[in-house]
């Protein structure tokens, strides 16, 4: 199906499928690829995807595709779409199971050079201080009392309760917490399954990777990120674990059936939405806010994990700091230009991160002059990239780039004939060490699973959406 969807070239890295109203389209798509991704890209359903996210009641400007699209739920992974704030529609199929799944990079004061030596005993510690895993119980216990309180105040009560340091909230996306939470939104489920899990790594795709700074490519803006050649840096990839995940299972059922009564038809039920003014939609994103503030929370103990791990292998001296914190899955009030004139709106961001340019408030006051950081893992064999905001995403995309590589191959695919020893094997005859709670943790992730992340950030960098700073290539890495 996605093969017939007719594309026109913009310039080199931006396609275009025309509205259609005979097909329900309300808008427009706009695709930021290459030739190359294109082909790919179009081994899926996501192309179809966004084109079915045009048909969503309120839709304001293009439905947006990163380079790194792939087939997803309702919405693909790596799409973008607003809403208008007063008459649009709120999809959880736009947010994601895993809510607020999002990277936290870390600086630390060590070189390469001096972890090359002791990779193996950082990943055994980190592995041994992180859990990580499906379950993934946790070593930090708390009450429900206090898990209404993360679900409220987001990463800072991780700082409020020793796991942190005060300018780590100032290096978080919203400063680690959405205004707005409800817990009383979010499901006695959903409670339940995220009591446990708080500084956990969970499954799929989440990692903790060490890394190092291979190649600076804006001086200036990595001096303001205080990042050098050959430093050492980490970065944390995870979510809102199973509390997330409940909550989006809960707002669907619920969406699914209100539909009707609001009169919406979709070419696609996964696409199952509410008015956002609607008593259900404010329900839904108040619960949405509570888990993106766990999801900060958890990020928050891991990286005070980390701290440990890194004191336990090298000493006091090692000190890590938090360069930047941002979520790509979540739906936020923004207010862009639409059609000329600034509007509020409703950002569904799907795999996609944040990109706000120089200037912007939002930013912290030592990165405003370059631009928001832009943190875009790879795949543990291959290198990840940290990129500055620009303006052209404020015009194109709502401030959006991609948020990773982009699955080439389903899980499905990539465990398929393949030997997780040969896997490990061959990532540590690259100089990876690679360890996870599973084997198929290791398979899934595998670096053919995934697009070429170079190929990726060439596309949002000649875009004008995000500029390079830095790519960071991996030493050792932990799997769920």
């Amino acid at each position: 199906m996605a093969a017939r969807i007719h594309l026109e070239a913009v310039d080199r890295v931006r396609f275009t499928v025309a509205r259609d109203p005979g097909r329900g389209m309300r808008t427009g798509v706009l695709v930021f690829a290459s030739q190359a991704l294109l082909e790919q890209i179009r081994g899926d359903l996501s192309l179809q995807q966004a084109v079915n996210v045009t048909a969503l009641p309120g839709i304001v400007g293009p439905s947006l595709a990163m380079p790194d699209i792939h087939q997803g739920y309702g919405f693909p992974i790596g799409g973008v779409a607003a809403m208008d704030w007063q008459h649009g529609v709120v999809s959880p199929g736009g947010v994601g199971f895993d809510i607020n799944c999002g990277v936290r990079l870390v600086r630390t004061t060590l070189t390469a050079g001096e972890v090359r030596p002791r990779i193996r005993d950082l990943i055994n510690q980190a592995f041994r201080d992180v859990p990580c895993g499906a379950g993934g119980s946790g070593d930090v216990s708390i009450t429900s009392k206090q898990l209404d309180e993360v679900l409220v105040k987001g990463a800072a009560w991780a700082v409020e309760n020793g796991m942190g340091e005060p300018e780590d909230i100032e290096y978080c996306e919203e400063h680690g917490r959405l205004q707005g939470a409800g817990p009383e939104h979010v499901s006695a489920r959903a409670k339940q399954r995220g009591l446990p899990q708080l500084g956990t790594l969970g499954s799929g795709n989440h990692f903790l990777e060490v890394q190092y700074v291979e190649s600076i490519h804006d001086a200036g803006a990595a001096r303001a990120m205080r990042l050098e050649t050959d430093q050492v840096v980490v970065s944390i990839h995870c979510g809102s674990r199973g509390l997330g995940h409940q909550v989006c299972t809960d707002y669907l059922a619920q969406m699914g059936a209100a539909m009707k009564r609001y009169g919406i038809s979709l070419p696609d039920r996964q696409l199952a939405c509410v008015p956002i003014q609607s008593p259900e939609g404010q329900a839904y994103l108040a619960a949405m806010r509570a888990a993106a503030n766990f999801a900060w929370a958890n990020r928050q103990v891991i990286l005070h994990l980390l701290r440990g791990s890194l004191r336990q292998v090298f000493g006091s001296g090692a000190r890590a700091g938090l360069i930047y914190d941002v979520c790509h899955n979540i739906a936020k009030r923004e207010r862009h230009v639409v059609d000329g004139e600034k509007r509020d709106v409703l950002v569904h961001r799907k795999g996609a991160t944040r990109a706000f340019p120089p200037g912007h408030r939002e930013i912290p006051a030592a990165y405003r002059e370059i631009g928001q950081p832009v943190l875009v893992p790879g795949s543990m064999g291959t290198a990840s990239w940290v990129l500055a905001g620009c303006e052209g995403a404020m015009r194109e995309s709502f401030g959006s780039v991609c948020h990773g590589a982009g699955r080439l191959m389903s899980r499905a695919a990539a465990r398929r004939g393949r030997d997780a020893k040969a896997v490990l094997q061959k990532l540590e005859e690259a100089g990876i060490l690679a360890r996870s709670e599973t084997r198929d943790g290791i398979l899934e992730e595998a670096p053919e699973a995934y697009k070429d992340v170079d190929e990726v950030i060439e596309v949002v960098h000649e875009a004008g959406l995000a500029r390079k700073v830095a790519r960071l290539r991996p030493m050792g890495v932990i799997k769920g």
